[in-house]
C-alpha cells in the first residue's frame, strides 16, 4: 500500500518562513541545494563549495520574534558524517536545512539524512518501557523495569556468574556512551559484549591494523578529490554512502579514472569508467592478478617497497602462483580486465582503493583486506594524498564505537585486556586494580577476549563443555542492535527461547521484540532509549574526524539517553560511584541522574593516547562546529580564523594534550608532513627484527623535520633517557612517566617532547607489512567458501582446518567437506548489500513515513536465465530457500544486475518471517511501516578465521516460484 506523508497547508507556511520575509538569492540557492540533494551541480568550480551562509548559526536565535533557534548536529544513518541545522521553536523540531558550511557533506543530504526530521516524531518509536506477560505486550514504569530487570541479571550473576549476560552495544551510541556501556561492562565483569563493527569491519580493523598500525580509513572522502584513479571494491558508494560520491564525482570531473569492481552492476558501477564482474568471495586472486602485471611491468614503487615495507618478497611468490588462467578460473575476470585495472592504478597515480562489507563479510576477510593492502603498498600510494585505502565504514558512529567502545577483545583506544591495559585504565578510572579484578570470574577471564556478538547464539546453545567460559550465555540485552543484521536467524529464534532474559534498549522495539514475542511468553523486556538528537556527544566519521552534536529537543515519550540508562542500571547493581567517580552527574529535565557528557569525553582524553583522542576535547570540536565555513573542502585545514591550521574534526590521531594543540591527522603514515602539521609514518607495534630483517624504516625515511632520520622503535622513558631527552619534561611529567611508555603516561609529557621538540612520532617508525605472521595465512591466500558454489575449486583451495576462537569451537574445514557437493541442491549464489533508502537492520528507516514511501517491498534481484529457470517473472513472488532450512518469500526483480547464478538481497528488512508478517508480536503503535523478510533468517554458517566475522556475502540458495 502506498505510503503518503500529508502535509497541512500550515505546516507548508511556516517551513517556507525563515528569518526573513522575502526570498534572498541565497535562500533561494540554499533551498535549492536541499531540494537537489546530493544529485545537485555545484555553483562554482574553484572550491567545490556551494554559495552558503558566511557564519554558523549554532545555537543562536534565527528569528527573535518567532523564537525560533537552531541546533547543530550530524546526521545519525551512514558514517559520511553529514552535518545538520535543526530548526526547534518551544521545543519541537520544526524543519531542517543541510549545513552549507560543512566541508563534508557541502549542504547535501541523501534521502535518509533530508528525512531525519522525523525521528523527531517518532510516531512508531517505542514510547515507554514494557514486558511481555503471556505473549502479550504490557507497559509499565520505569521503576518496575529497573527493578525487574536488575534483579533477574543480579540473579545469574549471582548463580553463574557476569560471563552468563552477553551485552549488544550499539554503533549508533555516541562516542561517550560507548565508551560508557565499556566501562560499564568491565565493572559487571565481563568482555562477554560488541557491536555492529563485528559484522561489518571488523576483518578490516584487525587487517589493516596488522599491515601498519591502524585498522581505520588512512585519507578521507574529500581527499579523494585529488585522487587520479579510484577503484572500488565490494562498495557501492552510491547507494551505501550517497554523499561520498560528491567527493568521488568531483576527482572524476577532474580526470580520475573510476573502475568498480562487483558480482553486481550497482549504481556505482553506472557512475564508473570501467564496470568489472567479478564472483563472490574471489578478491584475492584478482588482487594477485592485478599485481602481477605490475611487478611484471615495473610500475611498482621500488623505493617506496625498499624503505617502507617488510616481506613483499614473501608476497612475490603468491603473486607468481597466480597466472592469468588461474585468476580468470577462479574470478571469472578474463586478463585483459585485470590488466586493465593494473594499468589505470599504475599510470593515474595517486590512486585509491575504496571496499566495504563486499570484502571484509567472508571466512578470509582478514586476508582480503590485506591483499587490498599490499597492493596500495606496491604502489608506493599509502601516506600521500589522493592514495591511501579509503574504507568507507557503515553506521554513523561504527568508528567511534570501535576506537572507545564495547569490543570483546579490548579496552577503550585499542589497548586489548592483558593486565598492564586493565592497569592503565584503572589509573584513568580512579578504581583499585584488585576491586576490577574481583568483579570478574577470574583473572583468565578478565583476559580472555569475549564472545563476538555474531556467535552469542552458540554462546546460548553450545555444550558448555566445549566453550572456554564456565557456563552459557543465560541473558542477552540488544542496546542498540538489529537482529536480523545477524546471520543464521533460523537458528537465532532458537537460542531467544533458552534465554531467561532477553532485554532491548532502543528507541525503537527492533527485530528483537517481534522475533522473541513469536517464540516466548515472558523474559522480554523493551527499555525506550532516546535518538542522539534528543542528547548531545560526540561521534567520528569514516575519515576519523570527530563532530559534536548539539541536543535537538527533549527526549520523547518515556525515554531516556542511553548513558542515564546505563548510570541507572550502574546503580542498582552497586557500582555507580566507581562508574563515574570522575564523571559529574546532575539532575536532568525529568529528575534523572545523567552523568555529563562532556566530563565522559574529558576522560576518553585522559586514557586514550594510542589513537590520539587525548586531543580532541569537547572546546575544540565545538568550535569547529561553529566554524565549519573556515575548512577547506578539500585538505579538510583551516585557513584562518580561530581553527587557523587544524584539520576539520581533529582526525584522530590528535596527539598529545588538548592544549598541546596538534591539529589531527587528515591522511595517516603521510611522511611529507612535519609531526606536528599531521604528518607521520607507519607504527613500530611489531618489533624491530624479524629473522634476521629490520622491521624499521629505512635510513632516509621519516617524517619531514624529524630528529631521527629513519627508523626507531616506539617511545618509553628508557629511551628518552637514553636519547638524554629526559630532562626536557617537567618534574611532574617525569614522575608521571617512570617506568612507563607513550601510551600509559598520562601526563602526555612522552609524547610532547618527542613530537614537539624533536620532530617524532611516539609509536616509532617501522616498515609495513606484507606479512602478518601471527594470522592463520601471514601471506594472504584465496580460500573457498564454506558454502562454494565450486567443489572442484574446494578441492584446489579448501578453507581453514577448524578450530576454537573467541570462547567457541568454530567449524571451518569440516563443514565445507559435508556440503562440498551441496550446490547440486543450492545452485545459486546468494549476497545481500544496501540500498539508499534504508539503513542498518532498518527497522528506524523503515519506521519512517517519508523513506517507507520509497521502497515498500523486500526482493530479490535475479538474472533472466535465473528467472526463467524457476518459471518466475517480474514482480511476482518467489520462495528463496537455502541449506538452513530457512525459505524467505520476496518479490523477484528480475534484472541484467545480477549475472546467471547470483542472486542479489537487501538486507535492511525485517517484519515477516517465512512466509508469515509478523505484526502481531510488535508493540501496538512500535511496529516499522514496512516489513519484509529478513535475508540472514536464510544466511548460514560461515566466520573469519580472525575476528569471527560473518560471511553474508557468499552463500547458496535456490529459487522456487511461490
Amino acid at each position: 500500500m502506498l505510503t503518503k506523508k500529508r502535509v497541512s497547508n500550515s505546516t507548508v507556511g511556516s517551513a517556507r518562513s525563515l528569518s526573513a520575509p522575502m526570498l534572498s538569492r541565497r535562500e533561494f540557492l540554499k533551498r535549492a541545494g536541499l531540494a537537489s540533494a546530493a544529485g545537485a551541480t555545484f555553483l562554482g568550480t574553484g572550491s567545490g563549495r556551494w554559495v552558503a551562509p558566511a557564519e554558523a548559526q549554532t545555537a543562536q536565535t534565527v528569528n527573535p520574534a518567532s523564537g525560533e533557534v537552531v541546533r547543530r548536529t550530524v546526521c545519525t544513518h551512514c558514517s559520511v558524517g553529514c552535518a545538520i541545522d535543526a530548526v526547534v521553536k518551544n521545543g519541537v523540531w520544526i524543519r531542517q536545512e543541510p549545513v552549507f558550511d560543512s566541508p563534508i557533506n557541502l549542504g547535501s543530504h541523501c534521502a535518509k539524512g533530508a528525512s531525519v526530521r522525523e525521528h523527531g516524531h517518532g510516531e512508531h518509536r517505542l514510547k515507554y518501557p514494557m514486558k511481555l506477560v503471556d505473549g502479550k505486550w504490557k507497559r509499565i514504569s520505569w521503576q518496575e523495569a529497573l527493578d525487574e530487570v536488575s534483579a533477574r541479571l543480579l540473579k545469574l550473576r549471582e548463580q553463574f556468574g557476569p560471563d552468563s549476560v552477553y551485552w549488544v552495544g550499539s554503533s549508533k551510541h555516541s562516542n561517550e556512551q560507548a565508551y560508557l556501556l565499556r566501562k560499564f561492562v568491565s565493572m559487571w565483569g565481563t568482555n562477554n559484549c560488541d557491536h555492529q563493527a563485528r559484522i561489518c569491519h571488523s576483518t578490516t580493523v584487525a587487517g589493516v591494523a596488522n599491515t601498519w598500525g591502524y585498522g581505520a580509513m588512512t585519507n578521507s572522502y574529500n581527499d579523494m578529490q585529488f585522487s587520479k584513479a579510484i577503484l572500488f571494491i565490494g562498495s557501492n558508494a552510491a547507494e551505501a554512502h550517497p554523499v561520498s560520491l560528491l567527493h568521488v564525482l568531483h576527482a572524476k570531473e577532474s580526470g580520475a579514472k573510476i573502475i568498480v569492481v562487483d558480482p553486481r552492476f550497482t549504481r556505482t558501477a553506472a557512475k564508473a569508467d570501467y564496470f568489472v564482474r567479478i564472483r563472490s568471495g574471489s578478491d584475492i586472486p584478482l588482487i594477485y592478478g592485478v599485481l602481477r602485471h605490475i611487478f611484471a611491468n615495473g610500475w611498482e614503487d621500488k623505493k617506496f617497497i625498499a624503505d617502507r615495507v617488510y616481506g613483499m618478497d614473501e608476497v612475490l611468490k603468491e603473486i607468481e602462483y597466480w597466472t592469468p588462467q588461474r585468476v580468470e578460473e577462479v574470478t571469472g575476470v578474463p586478463d585483459d580486465q585485470v590488466h586493465m585495472i593494473a594499468k589505470v592504478m599504475a599510470e593515474n597515480r595517486p590512486s585509491t582503493v575504496v571496499w566495504c562489507m563486499g570484502q571484509t563479510q567472508h571466512t578470509i576477510g582478514n586476508a582480503i583486506v590485506r591483499a587490498m593492502c599490499i597492493l596500495q603498498l606496491a604502489l608506493g600510494n599509502v601516506g600521500v594524498s589522493g592514495g591511501g585505502t579509503n574504507i568507507f565504514r557503515g553506521h554513523d558512529n561504527v568508528q567511534g564505537a570501535t576506537d572507545v567502545g564495547p569490543n570483546p577483545d579490548s579496552l577503550p583506544g585499542y589497548y586489548g585486556i592483558a593486565e598492564g591495559s586493565w592497569k592503565h585504565w584503572c589509573r584513568v578510572w580512579g578504581v583499585d586494580y584488585e576491586w576490577m579484578k574481583a568483579r570478574f570470574a577470574s583473572k583468565e577471564l578478565m583476559e580472555r577476549p569475549g564472545i563476538t556478538v555474531s556467535r552469542w547464539i552458540d554462546g546460548v546453545m553450545e555444550d558448555p563443555a566445549k566453550m572456554d567460559q564456565p557456563t552459557n550465555l543465560k541473558a542477552v540485552v540488544f542496546w542498540g542492535h538489529a537482529p536480523n543484521s545477524l546471520s543464521r536467524g533460523k537458528e537465532m529464534v532458537e537460542a531467544m527461547k533458552r534465554l531467561d532474559t532477553l532485554v532491548v534498549i532502543d528507541p525503537y522495539p527492533s527485530a528483537t521484540a517481534a522475533m522473541a514475542a513469536m517464540v516466548r511468553k515472558d523474559g522480554v523486556y523493551l527499555l525506550p532509549a532516546a535518538t542522539q538528537f534528543e542528547t548531545e556527544g560526540s561521534c567520528t566519521a569514516s575519515n576519523r574526524s570527530v563532530q559534536w552534536r548539539e541536543k535537538v529537543i527533549e527526549p520523547l515519550f518515556e525515554s531516556q539517553p542511553d548513558h542515564v540508562i546505563m548510570y541507572a542500571f550502574a546503580k542498582k547493581f552497586g557500582f555507580a560511584n566507581e562508574l563515574c567517580k570522575n564523571i559529574k552527574v546532575t539532575k536532568n529535565a525529568r529528575g534523572w541522574e545523567e552523568p555529563d557528557v562532556e566530563d565522559i569525553l574529558r576522560e576518553i582524553n585522559r586514557g586514550t593516547w594510542t589513537i590520539g583522542y587525548s586531543g580532541i576535547s569537547p572546546e575544540r570540536i565545538k568550535r569547529h562546529m561553529k566554524y565549519m565555513h573556515t575548512f577547506d573542502v578539500k585538505t579538510l585545514r583551516a585557513n584562518g580564523g580561530p581553527c587557523d591550521g587544524e584539520y576539520f574534526g581533529l582526525p584522530w590521531p590528535c596527539w598529545g594534550t588538548p592544549e598541546m594543540k596538534h591539529p589531527g591527522t587528515p591522511n595517516l603514515y603521510d611522511t611529507s608532513k612535519p609531526v606536528m602539521e599531521g604528518g607521520g609514518c607507519f607504527r613500530a607495534n611489531f618489533g624491530v627484527e624479524r629473522n634476521g630483517v629490520s622491521l624499521l624504516a629505512a635510513e632516509g625515511s621519516y617524517p619531514k623535520g624529524a630528529d631521527i632520520k629513519g627508523g626507531h622503535p616506539e617511545f618509553d622513558d628508557k629511551l628518552l633517557k637514553q636519547l638524554g631527552w629526559w630532562d626536557e619534561l617537567t618534574e611532574a611529567e617525569k614522575q608521571a612517566a617512570e617506568g612507563k611508555n607513550w601510551k600509559t603516561d598520562l601526563s602526555g609529557g612522552i609524547i610532547r617532547v618527542v613530537m614537539k621538540n624533536h620532530g617524532c612520532l611516539p609509536y616509532g617508525n617501522a616498515r609495513a607489512r606484507a606479512v602478518v605472521w601471527n594470522f592463520p595465512d601471514p601471506v594472504p591466500k584465496h580460500r573457498e567458501p564454506i558454502y562454494s558454489p565450486r567443489p572442484d575449486l574446494v578441492e584446489k583451495y579448501p578453507t581453514h582446518e577448524d578450530k576454537k576462537f573467541w570462547r567457541l569451537p568454530t567449524l571451518f574445514k569440516t563443514l565445507q567437506q559435508q556440503v562440498k557437493e551441496i550446490s547440486k541442491e543450492y545452485p545459486i549464489i546468494m549476497t545481500s548489500g544496501r540500498m539508499v533508502e534504508y539503513e542498518g537492520g532498518g527497522e528506524e528507516t523503515r519506521s519512517n513515513p517519508w523513506l517507507a514511501e520509497l521502497q515498500q517491498e523486500m526482493y530479490v534481484e535475479v538474472n533472466p536465465r535465473d528467472a526463467n529457470n524457476a518459471n518466475v517473472r517480474h514482480g511476482e513472488w518467489v520462495w528463496v530457500e537455502t541449506p538452513t532450512g530457512a525459505r524467505i518469500k520476496v518479490k523477484a526483480r528480475v534484472t541484467h544486475r545480477v549475472p546467471p547464478g547470483t542472486v542479489f538481497l537487501p538486507f535492511h528488512f525485517s517484519g515477516h518471517w517465512m512466509g508469515q508478517d509478523m505484526l502481531p508480536f510488535y508493540p501496538e503503535g512500535a511496529h516499522p511501516i514496512v516489513r519484509g523478510e529478513a535475508v540472514n533468517t536464510a544466511t548460514t554458517y560461515g566466520y573469519d578465521v580472525v575476528t569471527m566475522m560473518q560471511e553474508t556475502k557468499t552463500t547458496l540458495c535456490r529459487l522456487k516460484k511461490a
